[in-house]
């Protein structure tokens, strides 16, 4: 077994996937304040139909979680999410000029079902830590992410400039923080063949985090 905290040891695993997003041109463009509107509203659509699946995740988690306090807060998570996390999701989208109804109707993309489809099979098939490690990469992730583009300077265009405050924002930190301290307190001792389970479910769910920003930036469609 390894004393190492479970999520100092993911994150040594995953951060250059994380730092290769900071070099993404998606990502490049948000913070430069570049990005054409026509990619940025390929993800607010794609993440938002990412974000019922992301509901759904934290749905199971209560079902698998060992103690009152963690269902109770995956409860709250899941209620936030749903009744407003996506309220602000379309918000946000209209001043892309994105209708309601456009979200609705939207299918999902193939990187995005692949992402979506992984988290939904390992919250179903997994235990608590399993879950978790398939989660922890997307707020971890743009939390890293959003930091980093804070600390260069607020990007030109203030809507993304909003976009980055958001997920830079010391709710969605403490959020993260308390989803590591989970994450360590599930691993604490966990024999190696475990590790190196949530280790692999924590990579792959950090290389679709790189995959969707590539999604988003050049398009996709599903083949005829």
């Amino acid at each position: 077994m390894n004393d190492t905290p479970l999520s100092t040891h993911l994150h040594r695993t995953a951060v250059a996937l994380w730092d290769a997003q900071l070099e993404h041109p998606f990502v490049r463009g948000i913070a430069d304040g570049t990005l054409e509107e026509e990619r940025f509203a390929r993800w607010v659509v794609q993440d938002y139909l990412y974000l019922k699946d992301f509901a759904r995740i934290f749905a199971w988690a209560v079902t698998k979680a060992d103690r009152l306090e963690s269902m109770s807060w995956y409860a709250e998570v899941l209620h936030l999410t749903l009744n407003t996390e996506m309220e602000l999701h379309r918000q946000y989208a209209a001043r892309f000029g994105i209708a309601v109804a456009e979200l609705e109707q939207a299918e999902k993309w193939p990187t995005t079902r692949a992402y979506t489809d992984f988290l939904l099979r390992t919250a179903a098939d997994g235990d608590a830590l399993d879950l978790l490690a398939a989660l922890l990469p997307c707020s971890w992730g743009y939390l890293h992410i959003a930091q980093r583009m804070r600390q260069a300077g607020p990007s030109p265009d203030p809507r993304y400039e909003d976009w980055i405050e958001m997920y830079a924002s010391d709710e969605f930190a403490e959020a993260t923080e308390w989803l590591k301290r989970e994450v360590d307190r599930l691993g604490a001792r966990i024999p190696d063949e475990k590790r190196a389970r949530v280790e692999e479910i924590f990579v792959v769910s950090s290389r679709y985090e790189w995959a969707f920003w590539e999604m988003c930036w050049k398009g996709e469609r599903w083949l005829p």
